[in-house]
């Protein structure tokens, strides 16, 4: 049974003149109330996710409801082999997921995702709420960042286009361009939202390749480099520079480029163990008061209206979605970067 939507509610009643009415708002504060008792009954929500960090929402969701978080996280690479297992031998524990997008179209494609609109996304972008199961709740943001003890912001890259100058050869240091998702997918999100021109991007991309950066297996390692001033800069997430605190680290561009990253996604999942409390914690995690945590205290880009990182000058700064590239053009952006990076 889905949990009352007051949202919802609101707006048929509105439609129907009703709204106004004696016991229209006690009626739907009952509902609430009812769904909340039967989630408490339940006892708990189960919580499969990729993202890190996330226990003290995990903590204040208890506390504030009564309802447990079990918090099980599952990398990347097993996230949908796992669930798919679990979910077609009628055994999927999870009550709510959560991924980057395009791991949860996949699951909804096979069935694993239910129906299910918070009232707690009101005044999220409407591109972030247009799906009737998946609601996106962040931007896993990427740009750059640098020591300011060893590079000072005056001297710092100003643009993308600055991170292809020949003065940062062998000073940088960026996730695998050739099998990292999000760095294809950021690569390919400057061609189509930054840069005017694709031949002005192949020229950036070529220029990057040229300063031979450092690779790395994802964006985790990065920061590390640029910490001890082995490099002097990252491409990177600027949400380390809360978690990294603190070390002194600063992030670009700073000329009012775009930052891009792939849109993190949250949904209930069908034949939920726990249905109505998997609605009061997707309730509870779209809520301002759980993505101030999660901004706060792990510096990610949310989507909660007024909700920003604690990175000076992030709340100004723009940060939009990268188009969800398909298996193919992953495949095919990750065979180009290779070749153009030499990667070996």
């Amino acid at each position: 049974m889905h949990a009352f939507d007051r949202r919802g509610f609101l707006k048929l009643a509105g439609a129907a003149g009703i709204a106004g009415l004696p016991g229209a708002l006690p009626l739907a504060r009952a509902a609430d109330a009812a769904a909340m008792e039967k989630a408490k009954a339940q006892g708990q929500a189960v919580f499969y996710a990729n993202i890190t960090a996330v226990q003290p929402i995990m903590d204040a969701f208890a506390a504030k409801t009564g309802i447990k978080g079990q918090y099980t996280r599952i990398s990347s690479s097993k996230f949908i082999p796992t669930i798919l297992t679990e979910f077609n031998a009628g055994k999927l524990l999870a009550d709510v997921v959560q991924a980057p997008l395009p791991m949860l179209q996949v699951l909804k494609e096979q069935g694993v995702l239910a129906p299910y609109k918070s009232p707690a996304a009101d005044g999220y972008p409407d591109w972030a709420t247009k799906d009737d199961s998946i609601t996106l709740f962040g931007i896993e943001y990427v740009s750059y960042l640098f020591n300011t003890d060893h590079l000072k912001k005056a001297d710092a890259p100003a643009t993308y286009e600055d991170l292809a100058d020949p003065k940062w050869k062998g000073k940088i240091v960026m996730a695998n361009p050739s099998n990292h998702a999000s760095t294809i997918g950021w690569l390919v999100g400057l061609k189509e939202q930054v840069f005017k021109s694709e031949d002005d991007w192949m020229k950036f991309v070529k220029g990057l390749a040229a300063n031979q950066p450092m690779f790395v297996a994802s964006f985790g390692p990065t920061p590390a480099p640029v910490e001890s001033g082995e490099k002097l800069i990252a491409i990177s997430m600027p949400k380390y520079i809360v978690t990294k605190a603190p070390a002194p680290l600063d992030w670009g561009p700073r000329s009012g480029q775009p930052l891009l990253g792939s849109a993190r996604a949250i949904a209930v999942t069908a034949k939920a163990p726990h249905p109505d409390a998997a609605h009061a914690f997707m309730d509870y995690w779209l809520s301002k008061e759980a993505m101030g945590l999660l901004a706060k205290d792990v510096g990610e880009y949310v989507l909660a209206p007024g909700v920003h990182p604690p990175i000076e000058g992030m709340d100004k700064a723009e940060v939009k979605p990268v188009r969800d590239l398909s298996d193919e053009e992953l495949q095919k952006w990750g065979r180009e970067f290779g070749k153009i990076f030499a990667v070996r």
